[in-house]
């Protein structure tokens, strides 16, 4: 026995559906947009005739002054100071995540740096033969002609590797 099904054609779609009781407005006191609502025209003229009916939201900031007969005048005491204390000689490290992999390196030492900086220059001037009987070299670089104390304040400066 056969049934015959009739067909039916749903179709299905979504929209706003504004009810006559609203007639198409939308409920903005649900969405606060403080400092916002109205014209600049609008807000002058409420501010002259109300100036107590339209608060201005500060985001809660405080106010680092008073008004006193209408002028404004900054409190020095109400302004914030940070207070940074100096870690100069702190004994904590920064804060490092404990998933990083560990990291092994050896001290940087002094015999380290004289390999970095002067042992090219060395090893050339020796191959060349442009070394003097007592060591020095016949054509000293700029950082072979520094004193002491030049090359010290040259490494205290803004900049350099030890910062």
């Amino acid at each position: 026995m056969l049934r015959k099904v009739p067909s039916v054609l749903v179709c299905v779609s979504r929209s706003i559906h504004t009810t006559p009781s609203v007639c198409g407005n939308r409920n903005f006191r649900k969405f606060p947009l403080y400092n916002k609502r109205g014209t600049r025209i609008y807000k002058q003229q409420r501010r002259e005739n109300l100036p107590f009916c339209l608060p201005i939201y500060k985001y809660g900031v405080r106010d680092t002054g008073e008004v006193i007969d209408n002028v404004y005048h900054e409190i020095p005491e109400m302004i914030p100071e940070l207070i940074v204390p100096d870690l100069k000689d702190c004994q904590l490290k920064p804060y490092v995540s404990y998933k990083t992999q560990e990291v092994f390196q050896s001290e940087f030492t002094s015999e380290d740096l004289f390999n970095a900086v002067y042992s090219k220059k060395i090893i050339e001037d020796f191959k060349n033969s442009a070394l003097r009987e007592d060591g020095t070299p016949v054509e000293p670089s700029p950082e072979e002609l520094k004193t002491p104390e030049e090359a010290f304040i040259e490494a205290r400066k803004t900049g350099s590797d030890i910062f």
